[in-house]
This record gives C-alpha cells, structure tokens and sequence, in this order.
C-alpha cells in the first residue's frame, strides 16, 4: 500500500490539519559528523547553503528540513543531520503556552473527567496540574512553579512527558517548537540562542548550545482525581490560553491502539511491542524499564537502579490521551510513578493494599503521590525521582543498553 493511503499516514495527515500546522519544505544538509564542527575551508565537493556547510552525502539526503527563518548556529551539531526531518508544522506551527493561566478545582471540574491525565510538577509548596488534552495542542508549557523556572512538555507521538528546569548556564531560557523530528521526537529549541534541543533526551543537539544538557525537574502523570486527592490546593491550567483549540479532542485518535509509531526512522528494539508503555528510570549509569503490563500486576516493584533503592508503584484509573478522539471516553492505562523509598535513613520495602500501599517496616499506609496517609510514618512523603512514562519505541532508540525489568 502506498504511504500514503496508509491508516497512519491519514491519521497524521488529520491530527496535522487539527492542529492548523503549515507544511515545510526546503533546502538542509550538513555533515554527519557526532561532534560539534568548527567553521573550516570547503573541500572543492562542498557548498553552503544557508550558512551550512553541505557535503555529498547530505546533497543525498536533500529532502530533510528547512533552515530558512532561523537564526541557528547550523555548524554545531552532535547527530548527523540526515536523523532530523520536518514532521509538518513550521516553526512554532505548533504554539507554545508562554502566559499560563490556573483556574481552581472548582472550575477545572467543569470540563476535566477524573480520570483523564495530567502531568504534575510542584516546588515549595506550589503543585500544579497540566491537562494532557491541553498540552497535546501546544507540546510546551514555558511557566514558573515556587519561583522555579520550568517548561513541561509532551511529545504525541512517543507519549513522553518531560519537565525541564528553564534556568541554563544562568539564563533563563523560553521553549518552542521547531516543527521537526528525530526518532519521532519533539525537537524543541530556545528563543534565545535557537539552538535546538531533544525533548526526550533534554540535549542540545544543534546550535551555541550543543552538546549541553538541561536539566530535568520532578514531574509525573496521573489521573486528575489523583492530582486532586494528595494536592487539596493545587492549580490547574486553564484552557483559556489564547488560542482556539477543541480542548478534550485528541488529534491523534487510535495511534497507540495502532501496529506501531509514525515518523520513526530509527532500530526498533524487539524486546517489546514499539508502543507498550514503560516507566523509566535513568540513574547512575543505570537505564531501566518497567512495562506497564508487568505493573500492572505487581502493582509496587521494589528494586535497586545505578545502586540506589527505588519503588515503582502503579495505580489503574488514568486514561490514554492517544486512544478515542475524545480523551474522556478513552481506555484505562494506569499510571507508573517512581520514588526514593528512604525514610529518616531506612530503606522501606512496599507492596500494594487495594488502591492504596503498605509498607512492610512499619505498615504505614501510602497513596500513589507517595505520601503516608496513615500508620506511624502518617504525613512522611517520599522523594520523587526523575522518571519517565514512554512508549518503548522511544525510550529504547536513545537508550538501547537498558534493562527491561521483568523480561529475558
């Protein structure tokens, strides 16, 4: 079948009309030199356009994406540039949110199912909700949480959600998107500098800035009734942000029911189907996964990564933002969280108690946010760690040495 009759090939075609993207095209190509190439003497089979040096081997892989507009530093960069390639929308095609707004539970309620996800990100005692049905629309949230500098983002397409600290070498940076991909991955860049940055990754990986990494702030996915029952003060986005968009649609319906990702060029690691979902852990070293099938029925996996103690714990009750067209009437996909399972120095071990945890130690009760709502450590909340919810296709390419937890 053609590529484009394909169902994925029409369905991103709809999602990209949805979300009123332009398309690109236009003249890239650079060497496919890793590291970051200095300014140099042409050799007589290369030329320069737009300010890139281009080589043969990029003159044949001509079709990549467009440099026009930019103000980008092109003879940096740390991949070749025939792994990047517009994925439709032009630069900032898909809008940032640069002036977020946050209503109360009072008026989320009205048009917020309980159960749809929400990413959630707090500091000094500031929590804050972001609708999955909002984000899908603008993939960058730019904002300020208990004074930090922070931007959220989503990528549809690998269902990753990242939250970043915003303040860089010490300057605070504001996000966009370049409306191009690499592994199907959001590439994102800076307005002050415009180099251009892997969502999934956080490094910089064309531009000034290449070869650095951002550095990851604390966030989680979990069902707006969850965010509501540990964070009775919370705030949650509003949708009123400046742009029209059908809040609640998801403009991607039925891709991670689908056989496999779109726009992916890259080694699928077969361990896995591409879209089964993971939680991800990347410390010390150490990468692990953890399939949301395997906990779904553990429910809480104690284990030890890059040799420090960590407790995933699952929690049913979160829909899919990338299943039905309406987010509320999507499937049930759970939700996977990560923490440090120390306490005042003891290493707590925890298993699941119906809805809720138990830890062994001191049978001291906990929700799925990680705090203690009962027993002798009542009122404890455990650390988070930086942690991921993939598909597998997408964790697997940039990590391709990480143990999957449960499967030989």
């Amino acid at each position: 079948m053609p590529m484009w009759r394909s169902p994925k090939f029409l369905l991103f075609a709809v999602a990209m009309s949805g979300l009123l993207a332009a398309g690109c095209s236009g003249a890239i190509r650079s060497n496919e030199d890793p590291e970051p190439t200095p300014v140099r003497t042409l050799a007589p089979d290369e030329t320069i356009v737009d300010g890139v040096i281009i080589t043969p081997h990029a003159q044949r892989a001509i079709s990549s994406f467009s440099t026009n507009g930019w103000d980008t530093d092109f003879t940096r960069h740390t991949v070749p540039y025939d792994e990047i390639f517009s994925g439709g929308p032009p630069k900032d095609g898909i809008p940032a949110i640069n002036k977020p707004m946050f209503v109360s539970f009072v008026e989320s309620d009205k048009w917020l199912d309980p159960k749809e996800p929400v990413a959630i990100a707090q500091h000094n005692g500031e929590a804050k909700a972001y609708p999955l049905q909002i984000l899908i629309w603008h993939e960058i949230v730019n904002d300020v949480i208990g004074g930090e500098p922070v931007t959220i983002t989503f990528c549809p397409l690998c269902n990753t959600t990242i939250a970043f600290r915003r303040t860089f070498e010490g300057q605070v940076l504001d996000f966009g998107t370049t409306g191009n991909l690499r592994f199907s991955d959001l590439v994102m860049y800076d307005r002050q500098t415009e180099s251009w940055w892997q969502q999934a990754t956080g490094e910089s990986i064309i531009g000034t800035h290449a070869g650095k990494e951002l550095e990851f702030f604390l966030s989680s996915v979990v069902s707006y009734e969850d965010f509501k029952a540990s964070f009775t003060s919370g705030l949650v986005l509003s949708r009123d942000t400046g742009y029209d968009r059908a809040y609640g649609n998801n403009p991607y319906g039925g891709y991670d029911t689908d056989s496999g990702p779109f726009l992916f060029r890259g080694n699928v690691d077969s361990r896995l189907e591409p879209m089964e979902r993971v939680v991800t852990i990347d410390l010390n070293g150490e990468a692990v996964a953890y399939p949301f099938a395997k906990l779904a029925e553990a429910r809480a996996i104690n284990d030890t990564v890059g040799g420090q103690p960590v407790v995933v714990l699952f929690k049913a009750g979160t829909k899919s933002a990338l299943d039905k067209v309406s987010i509320a009437d999507s499937r049930d996909v759970g939700s996977g969280v990560a923490f440090d399972p120390s306490v005042d120095g003891r290493v707590l071990t925890f298993k699941p108690d119906g809805e809720r945890f138990v830890d062994e130690q001191t049978g001291s009760t906990w929700n799925i946010a990680g705090k203690a709502t009962s027993g002798p450590l009542e009122g404890n909340q455990l650390d988070p760690i930086v942690h991921g919810n993939n598909f597998w296709f997408s964790w697997a390419v940039f990590k391709p040495e990480t143990r999957l937890y449960g499967v030989s």
